[in-house]
């Protein structure tokens, strides 16, 4: 990991030039930063528009810089949380978007528009909301790696509890530190679509005993016997969201998620369905999402060395990445 990053965050965004209004004050402009929206504004997705993977370091200094690799941006620009936007469709539903802005010495290099759930290309969305104050945690909530309700996690006693029974004091096993109690048991319940629907691992698929449904974000810990993704050592992170192969490992897209997130002194890896999965990391990005009067450390967790283990995307396998893992750590 780079030195001086916390983490590091993948966020799949369009150009703002991708999202257009088609009428009102701003017609033929792409979306924009707050100080230049005008509400009752609508908005149409174009035929063009494709997101792109932004991907964004994290340190506690600077907050947020384009990282080396991100299809879009100029590595090591500031990139900023500007606002939460919400949209209405013609039918009344509403959804909430995010607008990121990248900085360049000589002001504003780039806005990127962050969808937090699925827009149909050619459809009339109207702004109705702006918040400027929303954003930092909307983010968080989306940064957060979440369980599903339902999760057997295992306890210190080696009793299976489903997560959403969890309490703070209950002694969780860990695979660093053995037994830590629970500081804190976050909830939230967000729409299940497009990018952000949760990852299900059907039963056997890495020796999980029952169906595993994670945040696409969520890193489970693999021991490989043999270094089959070629990352140079046996014990490795990787994103749920990387192993999909659309039968054993997919997104489960529609409806709504209960998400349970699951927070200790120190970053953890803890067991899930008999998988190894991390436990929420506080960073600037998540620190938003956590409560001031959570019984849980104010203070961003330090670095542990099993974070340096996440695969680098180039290693992963376009095809049955997860075939390769079951078969490395059988």
């Amino acid at each position: 990991m780079v030195e001086g990053v916390k983490s590091r965050q993948s966020l799949p965004v369009y150009r703002s030039n991708h999202f257009v209004a088609t009428d009102g004050v701003a017609e033929g402009d792409g979306i924009s930063f707050a100080d230049e929206l005008i509400l009752d504004d609508v908005y149409q997705l174009r035929h063009a528009a494709k997101r792109q993977m932004l991907r964004l370091n994290v340190d506690g200094q600077d907050g947020f810089k384009i990282a080396g690799g991100s299809a879009i941006g100029i590595p090591g620009s500031i990139v900023v949380l500007d606002c939460c936007i919400t949209l209405m469709a013609t039918d009344g539903t509403t959804l909430e978007a995010l607008i990121l802005v990248e900085l360049q010495p000589d002001g504003v290099e780039d806005v990127y528009f962050l969808p937090l759930a699925e827009l149909h290309v050619g459809a009339d969305y109207r702004l109705v909301g702006l918040d400027r104050h929303a954003a930092t945690k909307r983010l968080a909530e989306v940064a957060c790696v979440s369980f599903s309700r339902g999760t057997n996690i295992t306890m210190a006693s080696g009793l299976q509890v489903p997560i959403e029974d969890l309490k703070v004091g209950d002694m969780v096993l860990t695979r660093d530190d053995g037994p830590q109690p629970v500081r804190w048991v976050g909830q939230t319940t967000l729409r299940a679509v497009g990018e952000f629907a949760p990852v299900m691992i059907k039963k056997g698929t890495l020796h999980n005993v029952r169906d595993l449904m994670l945040s696409p974000d969520h890193r489970i810990f693999v021991y490989q016997r043999e270094d089959k993704l070629g990352a140079g050592r046996s014990e490795v992170l990787i994103k749920v969201r990387h192993l999909m192969d659309g039968e054993t490992v997919y997104q489960q897209d529609g409806g709504f998620v209960d998400y349970f997130q699951l927070l200790f002194d120190d970053h953890q890896i803890i067991f899930a369905e008999g998988i190894a999965a991390e436990s929420l990391l506080i960073d600037p990005r998540t620190r938003a999402a956590i409560p001031d009067d959570a019984e849980a450390s104010q203070n961003e967790h330090q670095h542990r060395v099993h974070l340096d283990y996440e695969v680098k995307e180039n290693l992963i396998p376009q095809r049955d990445a997860v075939g390769l893992l079951r078969k490395a750590s059988f």
